[in-house]
């Protein structure tokens, strides 16, 4: 079996309000389940650290970014819809059994 990739992903957020604590929760959920635990999250807010939102043109939050694997992608908003999630993110379901045959 392919040893798979450890996703990195950074989150950002402003403030500890409903939509970021939204969005954090919900992609924990759809981490474990869709990449069975094997992923980074690293939450970044960007009312503490502007500075930052400013290097990385954060425009809107909440705003996911897939760091690795390359390519880079880009999703915003409360990470609700996780078929839409997956396919900004172009990542492959990774807890899909294998085909036995």
């Amino acid at each position: 079996m392919a040893r798979m990739t450890r996703v990195v992903f950074k989150l950002y957020i402003a403030g500890s309000t409903p939509r970021s604590q939204g969005a954090v929760a919900n992609l924990r959920r759809l981490g474990e389940e869709r990449l069975s635990g094997n992923y980074e999250l690293i939450v970044i807010d960007v009312k503490e650290n502007p500075q930052v939102a400013e290097a990385e043109r954060i425009l809107a939050t909440p705003t996911l970014v897939k760091e690795s694997p390359l390519p880079l992608r880009r999703v915003t908003g409360d990470l609700s819809d996780q078929e839409m999630v997956w396919l900004g993110l172009a990542i492959p379901k990774f807890n899909d059994e294998e085909d036995e045959s």
